[in-house]
């Protein structure tokens, strides 16, 4: 298995791949990238992103493997004191199910910190917010989730009692793989360096060294890197609710990496 270990204090180059949509920006600034979605209404996708694949057979990481990324947000340039930060935003491992060129319908697999703001609300961990800044797992394959797949017509009407859903939808999220937990949003705006141990048998979350999350589910097979920051929200959840869009950026936010790490454990 490959080691990468990059700065961005100088250029770099293959695989890391850059991909820029609508108005979103890439730039290397003070040893650091800049992924930068700049002041837009709604009217577009926008999105800049960081990946070291083009394409699925690109795939490269399993376990057992360590993700280190030192990153912070800025707003207009600067760490705000509020948090105004929209869209979705993060880093880590994921199949890029909505890949173009794919065939038919990819299930998601992930293992990552992911940032969405409202009216994102991706509910699927039990007692975990639909948004926030969050370390969590997905992983769509796994036999048990195709096995209740065909229940689905049943199980979302259920999911929207009170009783069903606290008594029923365990099961459900852990045959999705899923484990989340919300981690505080306002260290998006500090430098940070966050560390994913990702095993056959489990995952660890840290920030700066400390534990944050860790839970024995884990995604099966390669996986790509992934870092970015788009306008996009989405609304997934067990009672049945789903939707797609996009918002505007009121003020230019940037994602900085100074630092992506990739070894074996």
């Amino acid at each position: 298995m490959p080691t990468r270990d990059t700065t961005f204090e100088t250029p770099f180059e293959s695989p890391w791949r850059i991909t820029c949509i609508g108005a979103g920006i890439a730039e290397q600034v003070s040893g650091a990238l800049r992924l930068t979605l700049p002041a837009t209404d709604a009217g577009a996708y926008h999105d800049a992103q960081l990946t070291d694949y083009a394409a699925s057979r690109d795939f490269r990481w399993q376990p057992p493997v360590r993700l280190e990324v030192v990153s912070r947000c800025v707003v207009d340039g600067e760490a705000p004191r509020d948090f105004p930060l929209v869209g979705t935003a993060g880093f880590g491992f994921w199949n890029h199910p909505f890949m173009e060129g794919l065939r038919g319908h990819i299930l998601p697999q992930a293992a990552w910190f992911f940032f969405s703001a409202p009216p994102s609300n991706m509910q699927l961990a039990h007692g975990v917010g639909g948004a926030g800044w969050k370390a969590a797992t997905l992983d769509a394959k796994r036999w048990p989730f195709l096995a209740l797949a065909p229940t689905a017509p049943l199980g979302i009407p259920l999911m929207r009692v009170p009783f069903f859903y606290r008594h029923l939808w365990p099961i459900g999220q852990r045959a999705l793989g899923v484990s989340e937990k919300l981690l505080e949003s306002r260290l998006l705006l500090e430098r940070h360096t966050y560390t994913l141990d990702w095993q056959s048998d489990g995952l660890r979350f840290a920030v700066d060294g400390v534990t944050v999350h860790q839970t024995p589910t884990a995604p099966r097979g390669q996986l790509g890197f992934i870092a970015w920051v788009d306008n996009q929200y989405a609304v997934v959840t067990p009672q049945g609710h789903f939707g797609s869009g996009v918002v505007a950026v009121p003020r230019a936010q940037s994602l900085l990496l100074e630092r992506v790490s990739i070894s074996s454990l």
